[in-house]
C-alpha cells in the first residue's frame, strides 16, 4: 500500500517558510514541521517507512505565502536533488559547476 502526504508550504509571522507535512493516511497523525529541505527529506523517508518507500507527496501553499517563498523551496530542492545525484554518482563536480567534497 502506497502513502499519501501533504505538504504545505506555510509562512511564519517573521516571514520565513516552512513546510508542514501530514501523513493523509492516518486519521489522527499529528504535522510534523520542517524548517528547511534537508529536514523535509528526512521526515518524508522517515514517514515513507510505513509504506515501504512507496509515497506519493501533493503539494499546495498557504494563503500567506508569496511566490518568492515558493520558488526560494523549488530552488532548495532542485539543489538537494542534484547534491543527492551527484552523490549516487560520486561526481567530481556539481551539475552547477561547484567541486562536490564528498566525492
Amino acid at each position: 500500500m502506497s502513502g499519501v502526504i501533504e505538504s504545505v508550504i506555510k509562512t511564519s509571522p517573521l516571514g520565513r517558510w516552512y513546510i508542514e507535512l501530514t501523513d493523509t493516511m492516518k486519521e489522527d497523525a499529528e504535522p510534523v514541521f520542517c524548517l528547511d529541505i534537508y529536514e523535509y527529506a528526512d521526515k518524508i523517508e522517515e514517514m515513507g517507512k510505513a509504506y515501504d518507500g512507496a509515497v506519493e507527496v501533493i503539494w499546495s501553499s498557504d494563503d500567506g505565502v508569496t511566490p518568492e517563498q515558493i520558488n526560494e523551496v523549488r530552488m532548495q530542492m532542485n539543489a538537494y536533488e542534484a547534491e543527492q545525484e551527484a552523490k549516487k554518482e560520486n561526481m567530481e563536480h556539481m551539475p552547477d559547476g561547484t567541486p562536490n567534497f564528498e566525492a
